[in-house]
């Protein structure tokens, strides 16, 4: 099974819209292992609102914290700790020929408890990481940061989805990063499932490209 790690270079990137599309594109599952603030939906119940097709599987959270705050400090809120090898034991009872996307909390260095980044998580499921990145005013200098601590720990990158639009960074971004880029989404007021499906039958051949390139991992 291909695992494909959706992050953001922050919160409010659109990684869950990323994360819908490339679902649809690609027919591929989704999960959020850790889920932060439920108030306003689940990113699982937005998932599932925005695609049409009938293969795609959602799994379930293996935590689901009601304060919408960096997952350490929900998860103490309710007086537990998120424990990664729980989020592991979920993963390994997945079993499907189709690819996995696995959407991050927050950024990579957002901690899940006082020892683990998300960024640990990411690396322990063995998944190539796909980077959204938000055109905004700094958003040059958080993806480059984003990129350096992949480079960090030698994570295998896919490559950059570009979201919405202020300026043309992406070129930038893609040249100092020295990680390609996938696609770009422009900016889209009224997220629906309509969109969601014209934009995956649009980048539909870049986000193919990436089963070509990924090869399966082994589990242990």
């Amino acid at each position: 099974m291909q695992v494909f790690f959706v992050s953001g270079i922050g919160t409010g990137i659109g990684k869950t819209f990323v994360s819908a599309i490339l679902a649809e594109a690609l027919m591929a599952d989704y999960w959020k292992p850790v889920q932060a603030g439920f108030d306003e939906g689940t990113d699982n119940q937005t998932v599932r609102r925005l695609i049409s097709n009938a293969q795609t599987v959602i799994h379930p959270e293996t935590y689901r914290l009601r304060l919408p705050a960096s997952p350490h400090i929900a998860a103490r809120e309710e007086n537990i700790r998120i424990d990664c090898g729980l989020i592991l034991d979920q993963f390994r009872q997945m079993k499907s020929d189709r690819p996995l996307i696995v959407e991050g909390a927050g950024g990579l260095l957002v901690p899940l408890n006082d020892s683990d980044l998300v960024i640990d998580l990411a690396e322990k499921l063995e998944a190539k990481l796909i980077l959204v990145s938000r055109n905004y005013l700094g958003s040059i200098n958080h993806s480059l940061l984003t990129a350096e601590s992949c480079r960090n720990r030698a994570l295998p990158v896919s490559g950059w989805i570009f979201n919405d639009q202020f300026m043309n960074y992406e070129s930038d971004i893609v040249s100092l990063s020295g990680i390609p880029a996938i696609c770009s989404i422009p900016f889209i007021k009224d997220i629906s499932v309509n969109s969601v499906y014209d934009e995956a039958c649009r980048v539909g051949d870049q986000l193919a490209a990436l089963l070509s390139s990924a090869p399966d991992r082994a589990r242990e």
